[in-house]
């Protein structure tokens, strides 16, 4: 039975620093002022980073990772108002136009997008953006839209919050523990272990998984209704209201962890198709996971190679402009337990109310 519902609580944990000074500032009205002489004194492009958009009723009931959950139905409609009301939303394509023809962005230029390419973004978010008209950009994983197979760091969440009670062993990750009782407990645990895994090479990622899933008897081929990806038919509808596709990789890897031929193969291979299926050919790709360890120059150089004109992080920060640094963009990380207050001060103030990144030792 799947979890998702379309409606349900956006409670979070007791409000932090952040979250307090966020909605201090905008019931006093000051956050609007401090956001205008911002954009007096510096001039740049946010762009937001969704995962899924959802509304999640039981929580113990829904056995994937909760984190990936940015906003649920009503909170992103929400913020999409704001967006629409306060600034430029936009799209790659006006900018990639700016940077050719030398001419200015529009003021406070912002640019909506999501990775993955789960079907909750077609099913809630893509007609809350189409009503409002707001653009947004959708990073695919080409192979999972072809396959429709759960993405397989999901899947290692699910196989340890779903595995018959137990001893769980992961050699590679140094684990050998008795499995929690609750889902929440196993859920925790699974966040951690998913830190770790994604800590060694693509390969021993990939081993690890298929291990597990064998162990428990839990194959992704099974699939679930809690982790679909988008099809293609989805993906044209939204391309032709407006949306824009990205690449993010052939099967979700972490490119800068894969041999060099394995790379150039998802960085290419991805846009080969995406530009294949689509009516409009692809110019950006969105790397996997993100940060510092997800890519490199040598990912960088490959991208270039395959026609991409621009590339995003997921390492926290705006851009100022003009910018230089075309293929290491920076984004604005949206999570679920941000209310309306803490989302208007992270677009006013971004520097002092984003999440920091979080970078994994080698």
């Amino acid at each position: 039975m799947s979890a998702m519902v379309q409606s349900g609580s956006d409670n979070g944990p007791v409000a932090g620093k952040r979250q307090v000074l966020a909605s201090l500032l905008c019931r006093t009205r000051l956050i609007a002022g401090l956001s205008m002489l911002r954009s007096m004194l510096k001039r740049d492009l946010r762009i937001l980073a969704y995962h899924r958009v959802l509304s999640i009723a039981e929580p113990d009931a829904f056995a994937f990772d909760l984190e990936l959950i940015s906003a649920s139905e009503a909170r992103f409609r929400k913020q999409m108002t704001l967006l629409r009301e306060r600034y430029n939303p936009i799209r790659f394509g006006d900018v990639i136009r700016a940077l050719e023809s030398g001419t200015a962005l529009p003021p406070r230029p912002v640019i909506v997008t999501f990775d993955d390419g789960y079907d909750d973004n077609y099913r809630v978010a893509f007609p809350i953006l189409r009503e409002l008209g707001v653009p947004a950009t959708f990073f695919v994983s080409t192979g999972h839209v072809q396959s429709g197979l759960p993405y397989a760091y999901d899947w290692f969440v699910h196989v340890i919050c779903r595995s018959a009670p137990g001893q769980l062993r992961i050699a590679a990750l140094g684990v050998d523990c008795a499995l929690p009782a609750t889902i929440a407990q196993r859920r925790e645990l699974a966040m951690d272990l998913l830190d770790r895994l994604k800590s060694l090479d693509a390969q021993a990622q990939q081993a690890v998984i298929a291990t597990l899933e064998q162990e428990a008897d839990l194959p992704r081929t099974r699939g679930h209704a809690d982790c679909k990806p988008m099809n293609w038919d989805q993906l044209r509808e939204m391309q032709a209201a407006g949306m824009e596709i990205g690449s993010h990789g052939v099967w979700h890897r972490m490119l800068a962890k894969l041999p060099p031929s394995e790379m150039h193969q998802e960085v290419h291979q991805s846009k080969q198709m995406l530009d294949g299926e689509l009516a409009l050919p692809v110019t950006t790709i969105s790397y996997p996971v993100g940060g510092l360890d997800a890519y490199n120059e040598a990912v960088i150089e490959s991208a270039k190679a395959a026609g991409y004109t621009l590339g995003c992080s997921y390492i926290c920060g705006t851009n100022s402009l003009p910018f230089s640094a075309a293929f290491q963009l920076r984004r604005l990380p949206v999570e679920r337990h941000m209310d309306e207050a803490w989302f208007e001060a992270m677009l006013a103030l971004p520097e002092a109310f984003t999440y920091p990144s979080r970078h994994r030792a080698d």
